[in-house]
């Protein structure tokens, strides 16, 4: 089989190439084109156009790269028919990979989505397109299959691929003494700064938590550096060279921090899965938010709150993101035991949620066999 993936990500790069993995062993001879990053690319596809071209987030930045964005989505749909695969696989990123699907859907290509689309946060109608362009659906939260049921469109759940990656993290092992050797850190208990990936993130909330690492001198600071990003902007951003920074480590800073401040999004996943007692944070330009605001429709901004629907972790937002908030969570996590163990209780609810490892090598024998019947009933 030939597949064509497209993410737009870091994330989308990762799992994607977990996938790529799990198909090649479900599917030897498999071909793969991709629009994704460094991961997929060492798992075995070609990528013509690497996941950094393509962030291009909030209303105001899409405004003003839209020539831009038009014409990779020409570029792209050029480069689907060139390769002419048996399926296209879309993972996450859904402005751009709803409008290649429309496309791809009239041109006689199957169409699968790996990992969904947060529909059910904002533009819920767009659970009718996925339902009209989109062959088979994959999701990874439980709460998904009963949102699309609503739309008479039957998903299929395959576990959270984050569980794959970090069990095969976890098998490699790393010393406390080994990590902080490696990055030319202390000895002191690591607090994990995740400022999130995208320049307006972390204009806004790394200065913050730099701010809250003040008033704990016990503890290092360790930012975990974006690779969409650069070093520079971090020391810009921080107004100082001297600046405990990590890039394309953000599992092993987390495997070894006491705690952490952590962006809205995936990241809250992530350190939970670590067991990571987090407070999580979100601030952005006050326009994007305001637009936001009223067009998201979910109780809580972190995937830990939504998946186990409770204040499993506390959300700073916006102008609730403060110095004096983020500084009494991180020291109720800090020295109250029992508020720790209760966090750490809700993870372990979490993971029961999520499902066990196997996502990719899941969705890749389901994929393999829908093309398969798919070809035979042509």
């Amino acid at each position: 089989m030939k597949y064509f993936l497209i993410a737009g990500e870091a994330s989308g790069d990762l799992h994607g190439g977990n996938l790529i993995i799990a198909l090649k062993a479900e599917d030897p001879n498999a071909e793969f084109v991709a629009w994704g990053g460094d991961l997929m690319e060492e798992a075995g596809a070609k990528i013509l156009m690497h996941y950094k071209s393509l962030a291009f987030m909030g209303f105001l930045v899409v405004l003003q790269n839209l020539r831009t964005i038009l014409n990779n989505e020409k570029r792209c749909k050029s480069q689907i028919a060139d390769f002419n695969p048996d399926a296209i696989i879309f993972i996450d990123y859904p402005g751009f990979n709803l409008r290649i699907a429309k496309w791809a859907k009239k041109n006689k290509f199957k169409t699968l989505y790996y990992i969904s689309p947060k529909v059910w946060a904002w533009k819920k109608s767009r659970a009718w397109t996925i339902k009209k362009y989109i062959d088979k659906m994959f999701v990874i939260f439980p709460f998904e299959v009963p949102f699309y049921k609503n739309y008479d469109y039957e998903v299929e759940f395959i576990g959270h691929p984050l569980m794959d990656a970090i069990d095969q993290f976890q098998a490699k092992g790393q010393t406390f003494e080994q990590f902080t050797k490696e990055n030319n850190l202390s000895n002191k208990p690591i607090v994990a700064m995740l400022p999130g990936s995208r320049t307006d993130e972390i204009s806004h909330m790394l200065p913050i938590m730099l701010e809250t690492a003040k008033n704990f001198p016990d503890y290092q600071f360790v930012v975990a550096g974006a690779p969409s990003q650069d070093l520079s902007l971090y020391q810009k951003v921080a107004e100082s060279s001297r600046l405990n920074i990590v890039f394309g480590k953000t599992y092993e800073l987390l495997n070894h921090s006491t705690a952490g401040l952590i962006t809205s999004g995936t990241a809250t996943l992530e350190a939970a899965l670590f067991n990571v007692p987090q407070v999580v944070c979100y601030k952005a330009n006050q326009i994007s938010y305001e637009i936001a605001k009223r067009l998201v429709d979910i109780k809580y901004i972190s995937l830990v709150n939504l998946v186990l629907d409770t204040d499993a972790v506390l959300e700073l937002i916006q102008s609730d993101l403060t110095v004096e908030k983020t500084s009494t969570e991180l020291k109720m996590i800090l020295q109250n035991p029992d508020y720790n163990l209760e966090m750490m209780n809700n993870y372990e609810a979490l993971r029961r949620e999520l499902g066990n490892p196997g996502a990719s090598a899941r969705s890749a024998k389901i994929m393999l066999k829908f093309l398969q019947d798919s070809k035979g009933n042509a």
